[in-house]
Order: structure tokens, then sequence, then C-alpha cells
């Protein structure tokens, strides 16, 4: 257990995507600091075994609040259930896009849902959670994004769009809040080996099974370490190389050109442009 850690960003986390992948893990490393963790995400008995899991390794304590994020009531309902505790740290991390279609090909309530769970429900909890942070002059907010956010492509409208925002707004409460002692940072994901991505890819015929590692991922592990190492380094950081290529290359392009790049790079590959995770 760090003191100063917990000082910081204790005495409780709320995690959301805290189910499998990258958000468990965060889930973990928080508590294995010192800092007891509320695990948000829709399916209850899978909560119960991460929390079951970090409380044997930890000793921390772990609350499990089992919700559907595309519901209007999600962030009050989230809000109501941690009144009683203080909240350090808040770390969103909603998964992916699970249909990976054109955005005509399917229903204006999934673009709808997508944006509900995507923004919405994190705007409302950073507008939460940040004023008692800034009042008590200490805390951290981790939002996690994707390289999908660079440039728009095929199949990823709406994620892709609404990653952007993230990102953006991420960028701009880590200007009004890094000088009143609130760490921001978000969290670019590229192409990181989780249990979304890998179904997804199944899916796609790119992997014989859910067994396999899709080729390139990086490790959910190392994207944890990497946003440890840098909780005080907001406003951004990228957490693959993937990412990290793609931000450079496109700094001498204009967006145009970036976005027929992309265009053209998905058509060769058949569809390489899906959604790297977060």
């Amino acid at each position: 257990m760090t003191a100063d850690f917990v000082t910081k960003y204790g005495p409780w986390a709320i995690v959301v995507g805290a189910s499998d992948g990258v958000g468990a893990l965060f889930a973990e490393r928080l508590a294995r600091e010192g800092v007891d963790v509320v695990l948000v995400a829709r399916r209850q008995h899978v909560l119960d075994e991460v929390a079951e899991g970090i409380r044997e390794r930890t000793g921390a304590r772990t609350r499990t609040l089992a919700i559907d994020l595309t519901h209007a009531d999600a962030s009050q309902t989230i809000i109501d259930a941690t009144a009683d505790i203080e909240v350090g740290t808040l770390v969103y991390c909603a998964g992916g896009d699970p249909n990976y279609e054109p955005f005509l090909a399917t229903p204006i309530s999934a673009a709808e849902a997508l944006l509900q769970r995507n923004c919405l429900v994190m705007m409302r909890l950073c507008h939460h959670f940040a004023g008692p942070m800034v009042e008590r002059g200490r805390g951290g907010i981790v939002n996690f994004t994707s390289g999908a956010a660079l440039a728009g492509g095929r199949n990823i409208v709406v994620y892709g769009g609404t990653k952007a925002f993230d990102m953006v707004f991420t960028e701009g409460l880590w200007v009004e809040l890094h000088d009143k002692g609130v760490d921001v940072l978000g969290l670019v994901l590229g192409m990181t080996d989780t249990p979304a991505l890998r179904k997804l890819e199944f899916e796609r015929g790119r992997l014989a099974s859910l067994d396999e590692v899709p080729a390139g991922a990086v490790t959910p592990e190392s994207v944890v370490d990497e946003a440890f190492a840098n909780l005080g380094n907001g406003p951004t950081i990228a957490t693959a190389d993937d990412v990290r290529m793609g931000l450079e290359l496109f700094k001498s392009m204009s967006r145009n050109d970036v976005v027929r790049l992309i265009m053209q790079v998905s058509a060769d590959t058949m569809g390489t442009d899906a959604p790297r995770g977060g």
C-alpha cells in the first residue's frame, strides 16, 4: 500500500467498464495501491467474480454495480449508489462498438445508445465527481478513448465520433482542472488484446479461435502500466505503437488526406479500421 497514492487518489475509486480486459486490470491495480474500488459494468455475475478476485489478492474493499450504460438513468444510478463514499478517482473505460457496420446499416437507436454510453454518461459522471475533487484539492480522472478518434473511418462513423468527443473533452477538462490538484488523463488505446477485440476479430475471420492473440495487439497489462506511469502527465497519452505512429504521420498531412489514407488502407486490408479499444 502506498500512503501517498491513497491520499491523492483514494479512498475510493469508481471504474466503469470493469468486468474484463483493461478495466478489470485497472481496478485491481488501484486496489493494490490501497484504494477501494467500485466496479461498474453490465454483467453482475462477471463483476462478482472480478470483485472476489480483487478482494482475495489485495484485501481492498469492493462494491459492484451492474448497470446498462445505455439506459437513460445510468449516470444517476451510479451517483446514487456511491453517495455514501468519498470518490477520489473516476476511471471511465467503456468498451468498443459491438456492431462495426456502416452507419446506415444500423438503426439510429444503436447510434444513440453508443452516444449515451461513450459520451453522456462519462460527461455526467465527470461533472458530478470532479466538483468534490476540486474542493478537496486532489483526485484523478482517467477517460479511455481510441485510435478511432484520430480520423473518420469506415464502419466506425459513430464510434469514432464518440471517441473524438471523449478525447477533446478530456483535454479541455485537463486544462481547467490540472492546476487545482486534480489529475486528468485521456488514454488513447491502440489495438489492445481484450475479449471484445478477440470476439470482433474472430467474427471477421481474422482469428481462427478466441484463444488467439490479434496480431500487433498490446497487452492490457502494458496499457495499465502506461496509465499509472502517466497519471500526472496529462492531458493525453497514446498507449500503443500503432497510435503513436499514426499521430506522428498525421502531423504532416491535412485532415482530408488523413481520411483518404485511412479509407484506402481499410479497403486494401478488408476493413482494418476496426475499433482499437476503449
